[in-house]
């Protein structure tokens, strides 16, 4: 079983929870879901650099991060979970390329 880490814009939260369990249940991927704050709580700079913080470990522990790029969308903060995943030799999967593989094949 691959582990991937989701990266993608809190605008699609509910999307990507989707993806994850698609991930999982289909793909048979263990999917470690970075989806918070849909609440909209205030969070503070110390708490969003614990859960940055958090989120880079995710990383460290997966063979890949899954990129949710939904109509091509990959925010700022994406692109450098990108980078950080590049220059630690981890997979990238787009969820555009994926999902499109997925439905030339069947």
């Amino acid at each position: 079983m691959k582990t991937v880490t989701m990266c993608g814009s809190m605008r699609y939260a509910e999307q990507m929870k989707d993806i994850a369990l698609r991930l999982e249940v289909i793909h048979e991927f263990n999917v470690l879901q970075c989806v918070y704050n849909e609440n909209g709580m205030e969070i503070s700079d110390i708490d969003r650099q614990k859960l940055s913080r958090s989120h880079v470990n995710k990383i460290d522990l997966s063979d890949a991060i899954y990129v949710v790029d939904i109509d091509g969308y990959i925010g700022e903060s994406v692109k450098s979970e990108i980078e950080y995943a590049r220059n630690k030799q981890k997979e990238i999967i787009y969820h555009s390329e994926f999902d499109r593989k997925k439905k030339e094949r069947s």
